[in-house]
């Protein structure tokens, strides 16, 4: 390929994968104290929503590591010449338990890739949609959203986040320590450095410091949206990543009852009282 030539990786889409994971307990039981729950889903129970993220990812040997510590692109994710990546959302219908302990199989496909220009310049957008079942009956259908962006200028100014909603119904507040970043790395087996390594977060990918996972503060979100709800089991879930939060920093999960949907609307409030990331849930009542 002529080196003036950029990538749009559209070749990619159709492309399929499949991955089989058991549902381990012991990796449940794992998350679980990482979040400092007091229950502990057993063999048999219905696997928490958004847990099933600590399965079905790649392992790349050392030698086969982008400098970010993920898999190199272009096997199944595609090589769009834009380093930086993030995952900035998805849709989540949960069909049926996943249970843990059991045999599960998910199925990828790479349904879109398009390129487009944001606030902090030129984005690639690769949407993927995931199935997950079990013994034949289909769990969890996904669609997630990864976003490349161009390298981090040196001093360059950020976007100025939105602000917040005010008129949360229910608030919790977490501070992101640096052991639960890593337990949530190791146990989702995401070698992104941006949650680790504060040099490269902040000297390569412009952060002001450690990041927090998107895909952590969303699994927060459904947790929050469970308890709203009294243990309800949510049907379907959506959310898009719209700053970043860092490790140290307070923020605050936050839900108001939607009018339009019969669910809730959530959200993650930062410190400043940025608008972090927001999110919709709806019920099996």
């Amino acid at each position: 390929m002529p080196s003036d030539i950029i990538p749009d990786g559209r070749e990619a889409i159709g492309r399929t994968e499949c991955r089989r994971a058991v549902i381990s307990p012991a990796r449940a039981a794992a998350l679980a104290a990482a979040l400092d729950l007091d229950s502990v889903p057993g063999g048999g129970a219905s696997l928490p929503p958004a847990w099933h993220w600590m399965f079905f990812n790649p392992v790349a040997r050392r030698s086969e590591l982008g400098p970010d510590g993920h898999p190199r692109r272009g096997l199944f994710v595609p090589e769009i010449g834009l380093p930086r990546r993030m995952w900035a959302g998805g849709r989540l219908v949960y069909h049926a338990p996943l249970l843990v302990g059991a045999e599960a199989i998910r199925e990828s496909e790479i349904i879109d890739v398009s390129m487009k220009t944001g606030r902090s310049g030129r984005l690639g957008v690769v949407t993927i949609r995931h199935r997950i079942s079990h013994a034949s009956t289909l769990c969890i259908e996904e669609e997630q959203d990864l976003v490349f962006r161009e390298a981090a200028l040196a001093g360059g100014p950020g976007a100025s986040p939105d602000s917040a909603p005010d008129d949360a119904r229910w608030s919790e507040v977490l501070v992101p320590d640096p052991v639960l970043l890593f337990h949530y790395s190791a146990l989702t087996d995401n070698g992104h450095r941006i949650h680790y390594d504060q040099s490269y977060a902040r000297l390569v990918e412009g952060y002001r410091d450690l990041v927090v996972h998107g895909p952590l503060v969303a699994t927060l979100l459904h947790g929050l949206a469970t308890r709203c709800r009294d243990g309800a089991p949510i049907c379907c879930f959506a959310f898009r990543a719209m700053a970043p939060l860092f490790v140290d920093r307070p923020f605050h999960l936050e839900a108001v009852t939607s009018e339009n949907h019969g669910g809730l609307s959530l959200w993650a409030r930062g410190p400043e009282g940025e608008l972090a990331m927001q999110a919709t849930a709806s019920f099996d009542d």
